[in-house]
Formats: structure tokens, sequence, C-alpha cells
């Protein structure tokens, strides 16, 4: 799978796992520099806590359009170390 901002490709692995409608890419699949961490937060009662990133390529920017659960609950445990998109950024099967 791969995520898009625009015509920009800015994430893509084959070791996606889906929850609830959302594809979640490793961390380290999404090209550097593009998501920048902002203080926004959310609760979510069986994942955790999780935390926002804008994502920014080449002057295009979406507020809070990336986040992650960095201490996800038990449940959700296959959910660490990765990051989903939604808000503006589009991701779509290779």
């Amino acid at each position: 799978m791969s995520a898009w901002l625009g015509e920009h490709k800015i994430a893509q692995s084959d070791d996606i796992v889906m929850v609830e409608g959302n594809a979640y890419f490793p961390i380290g699949s999404v090209r550097s520099g593009v998501l920048t961490p902002t203080a926004s937060k959310s609760l979510c009662l069986w994942k955790g806590i999780a935390s926002y990133f804008d994502v920014m390529v080449e002057g295009a920017a979406l507020k809070n359009a990336a986040f992650e659960y960095r201490r996800p609950s038990p449940l959700a445990r296959r959910i660490k170390g990765r990051v989903a998109f939604w808000n503006g950024v589009t991701v779509r099967r290779d």
C-alpha cells in the first residue's frame, strides 16, 4: 500500500496492519521530513491516546493528517510503531 499527498508518495509498505478501516504503516516507511508532530491528542477507549502529525510535502500541508498510538493498549499492541493517515491523505493499494 502507499500513502499520497497530492502527487507525492509519502509512504509505501507491504507490511500494513488494518484496524477499523485504517492502514497503519511502519513509521520507518514514511518519507523522511514529511511528519511534523503537533500538540493534538485524542482518546480511543480500546486503543489508547493518539498523537497527531501535520503532513507536509513541498509547500503542501495538511494539519493533523497522520496519527499514531505511541503506547497503545494491550489489545492494540500490533499498531505500536505505526502511523495511519486521514484528513486528505489518500491511501491506496499498489
